[in-house]
């Protein structure tokens, strides 16, 4: 039956990070996604190589100039019959390119419109350029994150490219999806990472509210501040996870390490919690992290090993699972979530920009005669 989201079309207007993971999403979840590439592109610095650019797998490519008329006619035509559109241009980009909502949606009503920025369309710095670092800053994020007395660390681009920005973009496409088929009108969805990596903060936010969170890094329960939730390194110079915040858990820890329940009585004691960690760190790196594998993996010490890119696809738990597949010889994540009658699933390798030009305009109502008159013009590659 494919993925849950089979029958929905999407174009998506190539762009960078968010924009493509989101595409990303609704590829794997079963939609048919459109992505439209400019003839000539700009050099990010970031090319890896076809096959690597794995958040542009299981869509199409279409190459069209979006300086010309008879390219931007060419995508207003394709967004006609589109569900939905996908764009992360800085505010009033797809305006000039003549592609902006309000074009769009006389052309088609019911269409939902999703736009993802770092900023957001309004706002005193909305024109400013940006990137994942800055949008998580601005938020709170990244002022939180990192250990006592040191930098603050950014959680690679997951806070606002993807977390905040990706995935609220598709959360934010969904529900529009489901609203226009009950109101048979679209709207505009504006997905500003700053927003969603806010968003992602509100229970961190609750707890500084509370007076339960303090603003100096790397003092707080879940920040490294505590010896119960952190990573500790092992004799062989690898890592190991622990988040035994719950009572019954961390009293199976201790008993796991080898401490008595009186050596640690109040467990979130805070004038206690740098001593704790100084003898939790030397217990740990009495033994390798495969033996503290044997001793808590699978217990409910709340336990991981902390694996590396090369290590994650071969743990059992993850194998067993199919967290991970290969495609075109790129190890890489699975579609998530997981549906038990429409499963998602990867539709197809990474494309070659523009490489589907002539097919995708044929299945979706040109002519041979006038595809051949786009290429000749130059408007379509």
């Amino acid at each position: 039956m494919g993925g849950p989201l089979a029958g929905i079309k999407v174009i998506e207007l190539a762009g960078i990070g968010p924009g493509p993971m989101c595409a990303m999403l609704l590829s794997d979840l079963g939609a048919e996604v459109v992505r439209v590439d400019r003839l000539v592109s700009t050099d990010l610095g970031l090319d890896r190589g076809r096959k690597f650019n794995v958040l542009n797998r299981g869509r199409r490519s279409v190459g069209v100039d979006l300086k010309s008329a008879e390219g931007v006619e060419t995508v207003l035509e394709l967004i006609g019959q589109a569900d939905a559109v996908i764009e992360g241009f800085r505010p009033g980009v797809t305006e000039r390119l003549g592609l902006g909502p309000e074009v769009c949606l006389a052309r088609n009503p019911k269409l939902v419109y999703g736009r993802m920025t770092g900023w957001g369309q309004e706002g005193p710095i909305a024109h400013a350029a940006g990137h994942d670092i800055n949008y998580v800053a601005l938020s709170g994020a990244l002022g939180s994150i990192g250990v006592a007395g040191g930098q603050p660390v950014p959680p690679l681009n997951l806070v606002g490219d993807f977390g905040g920005g990706a995935l609220y973009l598709a959360f934010g496409l969904c529900a529009g999806l489901l609203e226009a088929r009950q109101s048979g009108q679209g709207q505009v969805i504006d997905a500003a990472m700053v927003d969603g990596a806010a968003s992602l903060m509100t229970a961190i936010y609750g707890m500084f509210a509370s007076g339960s969170w303090d603003l100096d890094r790397g003092t707080n329960v879940l920040d490294t501040g505590s010896h119960l939730y952190g990573t500790y390194e092992c004799a062989d110079g690898e890592w190991v996870s622990i988040g035994s915040i719950e009572g019954k858990f961390h009293a199976e820890l201790l008993e796991k390490m080898g401490l008595e329940p009186e050596e640690i009585p109040d467990r979130m004691d805070r004038t206690r919690w740098v001593e704790h960690k100084k003898r939790f760190t030397e217990i740990f790196l009495g033994k390798t992290r495969a033996q503290w594998c044997e001793i808590m993996e699978g217990s409910d010490v709340c336990f991981a090993p902390v694996l590396s890119l090369a290590e994650a696809p071969s743990h059992p738990h993850m194998k067993e699972r199919g967290t991970f597949v290969e495609l075109e010889g790129v190890v890489q994540p699975a579609p998530a979530p997981r549906f038990s009658r429409t499963p998602g699933e990867i539709q197809g390798p990474v494309p070659e920009p523009g490489q589907h030009t002539a097919d995708v305009l044929g299945d979706w109502g040109w002519s041979a005669d006038r595809i051949a008159a786009l290429r000749s013009a130059g408007a379509i590659g």
